[in-house]
């Protein structure tokens, strides 16, 4: 089992749910909060919230499941970071869970 977090800016946020259902993944959890971006790079996948502004209103999403989900979950997130024009690609990060109760 590992853990997906997936942060995005909230004029994406509204594809998240389609992209975990296409792949596969039928629960998962969100909340706002708010990017902030204090250095300005050359290229923007180098910042994590890459436009200049300085905070963005954005989400994080959250799941636990397996990696292969994960997997497909991701190449999602990259196909849509291919087809959406701007500065704020979607990101997801991976964690293996080592325990739970």
């Amino acid at each position: 089992m590992k853990l997906l977090f997936i942060t995005t800016i909230r004029e994406y946020e509204k594809h998240i749910p389609a992209l975990f259902k296409k792949a596969g993944i039928t629960a998962f959890s969100s909340t706002d909060i708010k990017g902030y971006n204090t250095l300005a790079t050359e290229n923007p996948m180098d910042n994590w919230f890459s436009s200049m502004d300085e905070n963005l209103e954005s989400s994080i999403f959250f799941t636990f499941t397996s990696a292969e989900l994960i997997d497909v979950m991701l190449e999602q997130i990259a196909e849509f970071n291919i087809k959406v024009e701007g500065q704020n690609p979607m990101h997801g990060i991976v964690m293996g869970i080592e325990k739970f109760v």
